[in-house]
């Protein structure tokens, strides 16, 4: 490179914070993001890039080159109040930008327009996809299905991180984040007087150990050196206190880091939940699926990934592995890549809460040092 992508990005700091202050305003859920890739496109058409609509969604290419170098931002919001008392809060009820999809759009917006002035220094082509619907899991699919991986050698993407300290670049190989499955059962019973138990078949106990059997899953049958979760997250039944209902609802979530132990546990939980059941004379209608594999990162891209950024002068450290799920899963299943975690964590400003929380919010000083990546890995490729 002819120039430092850190004193570009540092450039328009300002830029890219009011491109998240705005889209942070402005928060629109999975599929809805209608406003978010009007803006994003306007500008791309305008530095030149090559659009192509997927829904809300867009692929967009700059360059030439035998190889394609992908770069990936989630813009969706989540059906959150915000608690935040800032000049950019939400300005629409019940919606906010709990996660940092806000960030992550601004941050590849600074990039679209850094790689734009230099295009003619690129060695391969390189391709920018705003994504929809990272929330409910099925956005990155979408623009799959839309080319978004057509030609594509390898994909990067960052996150901003709530556990890591302002500033730093974590890194991890292999597994980062987990495959991600749901279920929803159904016991059924026979309803009738809580004061005469006899005539009627409870599915409420029948639930109450099902529940108490799901926890044995990970304590019991899974090798202590492996990580897994199974919880349920709601159980729903019953509608007065001396009536014993028809039946029970139980609904909940199970993550694992490898597919062979995911399919373990959705088998487990249909076992446990349908002979649980009958051996309480009850029935059970069971739904499970899994929504998402792990999230695996290549290691010879995580090696790149922390040569670029080292070489750049940003500080890098090992992220620890999470449970909670991401959909940039479904790109690393197709081709070799990383995805990065970009820490946002700093007591003395009060940015301390977790993702998905009504009081979430970004160091924006990490804002362009996101965007000197991004541009790092594009123009290193």
């Amino acid at each position: 490179m002819k120039f430092d992508p850190l004193k570009e990005a540092l450039k328009i700091k300002e830029e890219i914070i009011a491109w998240r202050r705005d889209f942070h305003m402005h928060p629109e859920l999975a599929f809805e993001e209608e406003r978010t890739s009007k803006i994003v496109e306007e500008h791309l058409r305008d530095w030149g890039y090559k659009i192509k609509r997927v829904g809300t969604g867009i692929i967009a290419d700059i360059g030439e080159g035998d190889k394609i170098i992908a770069l990936r931002a989630d813009m969706d919001a989540l059906p959150i109040q915000e608690e935040n008392d800032v000049p950019y809060k939400s300005q629409v009820p019940g919606k906010m930008h709990a996660c940092g999809h806000d960030a992550h759009t601004a941050m590849l917006l600074g990039a679209a327009k850094i790689i734009s002035e230099h295009s003619e220094e690129l060695n391969n082509k390189v391709r920018l996809i705003f994504q929809p619907a990272e929330e409910i899991g099925n956005g990155a699919l979408k623009m799959i299905e839309g080319g978004a991986l057509e030609g594509v050698a390898a994909i990067f993407g960052i996150h901003v991180w709530a556990e890591l300290e302002s500033g730093i670049v974590g890194v991890r190989d292999g597994p980062f984040l987990a495959g991600v499955g749901r279920f929803l059962a159904k016991i059924i019973g026979k309803g009738g007087h809580g004061a005469a138990p006899q005539y009627a078949i409870d599915p409420i106990p029948a639930a109450a150990d099902a529940v108490l059997g799901l926890q044995r899953i990970v304590a019991r049958e899974i090798d202590p050196l492996e990580s897994a979760v199974v919880t349920v997250g709601r159980i729903q039944g019953g509608s007065a206190f001396n009536v014993i209902p028809e039946s029970v609802e139980i609904e909940g979530t199970f993550r694992f880091f490898s597919n062979e132990l995911g399919d373990f546990i959705k088998s487990r939980i249909e076992e446990i939940i349908e002979n649980t059941a009958r051996a309480h004379r009850c029935k059970a209608e069971i739904k499970t699926e899994i929504l998402g594999p792990p999230t695996i990162n290549n290691r010879e891209m995580v090696d790149f990934v922390r040569e670029v950024a080292e070489e750049i002068g940003l500080k890098v450290g090992e992220v620890r592995k999470t449970l909670g799920g991401e959909d940039f899963a479904f790109y690393l299943q197709k081709v070799p890549g990383a995805f990065i975690a970009l820490g946002i964590r700093n007591e003395k400003k009060g940015i301390i809460y977790p993702h998905h929380h009504p009081r979430f919010d970004v160091d924006e000083d990490v804002l362009p040092l996101g965007t000197a990546l991004e541009v790092a890995l594009a123009f290193r490729f």
